[in-house]
């Protein structure tokens, strides 16, 4: 007698389900499952929430991680917990999430200590930002009003098919935040963690769940290939070594039909940003954009010219091609 050792799709998704329900049929597991839809929260904070020893609470979040029901996201010495995006657990902490009855008593405490974690975030953002804020309004007032830039690029990206986005150097995460309600979902990438605790701030502030922040490499982001409808570079290009490389990394995670959007500056010949802000390119010229564009196998298209004084800002847009058209013709 043969035996038929292949598994059953549907058993292993039964599996799946019955792990997931298991994992989130305890009060602190359910209550960290609303926590973590809230916000992008870390170990310390979570334990500071719900006033338990951080080895038990690691202990429920590993159980939940395996479960698929969250993921665990690293950031230099953190590590954030949010909900899955994909699979059953994905959709069971959505159900159990807008199923939780607004009045128990020990979820609204939660909350409000989580409100003190968000402000406590607000308030050291705000001390970062100005900071630094003399630097930025300083190069800010050199061009046209950020809100034109904002207009041009949401022209660019609008669309029934855009469905996620991913930031490129994300910074304070303006970006996401203007592009955060018209999609599914928005990933904003930095490799500082000063930025990216501004963003989150900011993120919290806008209530935005479908938008997380990450830290990563804009010649390595950390997503897979072609798993985003639109990319965004927005006034980051001018602070890489290698352009051409950051524009082939972005075209990498775009799907087919997917759009990368550069905003940056013209060519210009201002030297002090070179000298005083650590600008790498002085701007950048059409043709040199375009090729890079091409050289990553995305086709552009003609750019926006946004005048200022003295810099003009130009919103640069390239598709990549879909499969059936790169294929040669036979």
């Amino acid at each position: 007698m043969m035996f038929d050792n292949t598994s059953d799709p549907a058993s292993d998704l039964m599996e799946q389900i019955l792990t997931a329900l298991k994992a989130a049929a305890e009060a602190t597991r359910l209550r960290l499952l609303v926590l973590c839809a809230h916000s992008d929260l870390t170990v310390s904070e979570l334990t500071q929430i719900l006033g338990q020893s951080q080895p038990r609470v690691s202990r429920h979040l590993r159980l939940l991680c395996e479960a698929g029901l969250l993921v665990r996201r690293r950031e230099g010495s953190w590590a954030y917990f949010r909900p899955a995006r994909h699979g059953p657990g994905a959709e069971l902490v959505r159900a159990l999430v807008d199923g939780m009855p607004g009045q128990d008593e020990a979820l609204s405490l939660d909350l409000e200590r989580l409100e003190a974690i968000v402000r406590d975030r607000a308030r050291r953002a705000a001390a970062y930002f100005s900071r630094n804020a003399e630097k930025w309004n300083e190069i800010r007032s050199l061009y046209v009003d950020e809100r034109e830039v904002e207009k041009a690029l949401l022209a660019r990206i609008s669309g029934d098919h855009v469905r996620d986005v991913i930031d490129i150097g994300t910074g304070t995460g303006r970006m996401i935040e203007v592009l955060g309600p018209g999609v599914e979902h928005a990933v904003g990438v930095d490799l500082s963690p000063d930025m990216l605790m501004v963003a989150r701030a900011n993120l919290d502030k806008a209530r935005l769940r479908n938008c997380l922040v990450r830290q990563g490499d804009m010649y390595q982001l950390p997503v897979p290939s072609a798993s985003f409808d639109a990319a965004v570079i927005h006034q980051v290009l001018h602070f890489a070594e290698a352009p051409a490389a950051a524009i082939g990394e972005a075209a990498r995670v775009l799907r087919p039909g997917g759009k990368l959007i550069v905003a940056d500056f013209e060519s210009h010949d201002l030297e002090f940003l070179r000298e005083q802000h650590l600008h790498r390119w002085l701007g950048f010229r059409n043709q040199d954009i375009r090729g890079w564009c091409e050289a990553a196998g995305l086709e552009p298209e003609d750019p926006a010219y946004l005048p200022g004084d003295p810099l003009n800002v130009v919103v640069w847009c390239a598709t990549r091609p879909a499969e059936a058209a790169r294929r040669p013709l036979n």
